[in-house]
């Protein structure tokens, strides 16, 4: 019993209270991009970022398609580049994940009053990993962990496309899910939202450039909520939604 007891001290409180509070250790969130200049005819940070999500002249990170691996930091030899450990990265407008030296700061969450007076109190989302490589999967899954509680608020992932409100889209969309994800989001009943977890699912990330993808569904329909990561953190999404419902945290 004593054992027990001393096991269980030991574990801590693993409960997150304030989930719009928290700050994770060791987080690479927000990318913050200094004032000083680049060094001539520098592209060290274009050279090395695996997603094409930077740009120059001026510098700018998208982070619709940057996977925060952090590589642009150290390459950087102006010391340009770090990151915060920042999880607020949602945003409703895709022009909106957009960072430079002079727009420190992504576009907020717009709280949707017709969304908050239909799903405030109660909202249901199907996930469906449209060619993902189960990281976002594995977070979305954590959300609803006894760490991150996401059901307190009424926000439950379900098992049928019927039983939805909503649909969270993981992966870049390959060829053999296309088909997949439309009957899914058909299946859902009106009105619906659509969110777009990770950076595979809003730009196609390190896969943008592959004819394996079939992308048109984004074509079609577009996402209430852009989350950005690599994969996307639990309080990415959780902050996000929230902001989105207008639901106090």
């Amino acid at each position: 019993m004593l054992k027990t007891i001393a096991v269980r001290r030991s574990q801590g409180t693993q409960y997150i209270a304030d989930l719009r509070g928290a700050v994770p250790a060791g987080f690479r969130g927000k990318p913050l991009i200094a004032d000083t200049a680049c060094a001539d005819s520098c592209q060290a940070c274009l050279s090395i970022c695996p997603s094409h999500a930077i740009e120059l002249a001026p510098l700018r990170i998208d982070l619709g398609r940057c996977v925060l691996c952090g590589d642009c930091e150290p390459a950087c030899p102006s010391g340009k580049l770090s990151f915060s450990n920042d999880v607020k990265l949602a945003s409703t407008r895709r022009e909106g994940l957009v960072v430079t030296a002079a727009r420190a700061h992504i576009d907020p969450v717009q709280v949707s009053a017709a969304l908050h007076q239909r799903f405030g109190r109660s909202l249901k989302l199907r996930s469906v990993s449209a060619g993902g490589c189960n990281g976002c999967e594995m977070e979305l899954n954590a959300t609803g962990n006894v760490n991150f509680d996401l059901g307190r608020y009424g926000i439950d992932i379900v098992a049928s496309p019927r039983h939805a409100d909503g649909l969270v889209l993981t992966g870049p969309i390959t060829r053999n899910m296309a088909q997949a994800l439309d009957i899914c989001w058909d299946a859902i009943p009106e009105p619906k939202l659509v969110i777009a977890m990770g950076a595979c699912a809003i730009s196609g990330g390190v896969f943008a450039d592959s004819d394996a993808l079939d992308r048109s569904f984004l074509e079609k329909v577009t996402p209430s909520l852009y989350l950005p990561g690599c994969p996307t953190h639990p309080l990415t999404f959780i902050s996000g939604i929230l902001d989105l419902l207008g639901i106090a945290g």
